[in-house]
């Protein structure tokens, strides 16, 4: 009998121990419908948990005359004009305020940095952002780049803002899954998710060539522009800016590779430092390649070298044919250029050359383009001499112009000769850089030296022009 008490307590305590294990088992494992949510939690959602506070709605407020469509009004490029036109209502003449909205990432929380889009907040009266929780801020604008379309607007915060930290988009791969957050048509927080289809892709549209894209087959709608790009570990790794106009499923998007030395100069100086090196390039013509010897698409040949500038202290010479830089094929001169951009003052660089049957390497030290060269390449770009509109000049020429530059000179057969400006006109404006002075007009001159053409306000008389003034 006390045998078959001692297995029955025995047998009690076993259970007892089972019962407390599945107790515990109980309380510390989740319910199956928690457990099976825990498992939905793919990489998206975490990534979009994690990053989607840092997303920010952007709308601006600016002025538009009713009898005007606003994208023609303010020159928008067609690429974005396009892009943005089945966004809005098409009462163009009915409306005297419009709201245009896009999207932003915060980069900086304890100082409340912004990064969009620069064709989101152009024109732009007042900004508002709005995140996440709902709270909104007015924002300011602290630089903005046209010809990379990027943009930096600063809000002031009582504590830290949630942020995402620029990544990089050198290691990118094709195929690898990418996420896109935006307020497309207004619906904020909208997540898209897609694949990388290519990188290095260029866009060319109506007035310009757009270079360096990531191409993605996410939805990108209107609204996405400006809102970040991420990979499936929640970096940032670029920027999106538009859709192909004449298609579906295709997006594109800025490398951070790209962003963040724009980035850099905005905050610092509220533009982009544009970096030099002296020396001027152009396509490769028919003539050209059968004389050299080098295909089509292949390089670009020197045209000029400043004397004592980089390339020339680096040995670069006219004539050479520039095949690389920096490891990166130079298939034309608006690709060059465009290298050029994503190169900072104090760099240097690597550049392959052919001269004759010789292929060289050239490492050139990169610097700013010095302002006291300014006057002389306006002579060379423009074909004009400017002087500054003074009391005695004015009176000399009879110019009612308060502001801007006189042209003096005005060389024989350039563009503007042949649309009939002259000796006496006032340059008022260069894009939107309005010219008071002549060193207004020399900084115009460096910002927009790459360009393929501006458009010039002249003043005669009374009367101002607006004159598109090819480079």
């Amino acid at each position: 009998m006390p045998e078959k008490s001692a297995a029955s307590n025995k047998n009690i305590c076993i259970i007892n121990r089972i019962f407390l294990i599945g107790l515990i088992c109980g309380l510390l494992l989740p319910p199956p419908a928690l457990a099976e949510k825990y498992n939905r939690e793919t990489a998206v959602v975490k990534t979009v948990k994690r990053v989607g506070p840092a997303v920010v709605n952007i709308s601006s407020e600016y002025e538009t005359r009713p009898e005007q469509n606003p994208f023609n009004s303010y020159g928008m490029d067609p690429f974005f004009e396009r892009f943005f036109k089945d966004f809005f209502d098409h009462g163009y003449n009915r409306q005297q305020k419009r709201t245009s909205l896009g999207s932003g990432v915060i980069i900086d929380g304890n100082r409340g940095f912004i990064l969009t889009n620069a064709h989101v907040i152009t024109r732009a009266g007042t900004i508002t952002v709005t995140l996440k929780d709902e709270r909104e801020f007015n924002a300011q604008i602290v630089g903005a780049d046209p010809d990379s379309d990027l943009a930096v607007l600063k809000i002031d915060s009582r504590g830290s803002l949630p942020d995402i930290q620029m990544s990089r988009s050198d290691d990118l791969l094709i195929g690898e899954t990418v996420i896109a957050i935006g307020n497309p048509f207004g619906f904020s927080h909208t997540v898209s998710t897609g694949v990388i289809s290519a990188v290095n892709r260029s866009v060319r549209t109506d007035a310009r060539t757009f270079h360096d894209f990531i191409q993605i087959d996410a939805p990108i709608n209107p609204g996405n522009s400006g809102g970040p790009l991420l990979n499936n570990n929640g970096d940032l790794i670029g920027i999106n800016t538009a859709i192909y106009a004449n298609a579906r499923g295709i997006g594109f998007a800025i490398p951070i590779n790209k962003a963040r030395r724009i980035v850099s100069d905005l905050i610092a100086y509220g533009e982009v430092i544009q970096a030099w090196i002296g020396l001027l390039v152009q396509d490769l013509n028919r003539e050209l390649v059968e004389h050299y010897k080098i295909p089509t698409g292949k390089g670009v040949i020197v045209e000029s070298v400043t004397r004592m500038g980089p390339a020339d202290r680096a040995g670069i010479k006219s004539g050479d044919i520039i095949m690389k830089v920096n490891s990166r094929p130079v298939p034309s001169n608006s690709a060059f250029q465009d290298i050029m951009r994503a190169v900072a003052a104090g760099q240097t660089i690597e550049i392959n050359l052919k001269r004759r049957d010789r292929f060289i390497t050239a490492r050139v030290n990169v610097t700013v383009f010095p302002p006291e060269q300014a006057l002389a390449l306006a002579e060379w770009l423009l074909g004009v001499a400017v002087a500054e509109l003074d009391r005695n000049v004015r009176r000399k020429y009879r110019v009612a112009a308060e502001t801007g530059v006189l042209i003096t000179t005005l060389r024989t057969g350039t563009y503007m000769d042949r649309i009939g400006a002259g000796p006496g006109d006032v340059i008022r404006r260069i894009d939107d850089y309005n010219i008071n002075n002549v060193e207004d007009f020399k900084a115009a001159i460096v910002k927009f030296r790459r360009k393929k053409s501006v458009v010039v306000l002249l003043q005669r008389g009374h009367r101002g022009y607006y004159i598109t003034v090819k480079l």
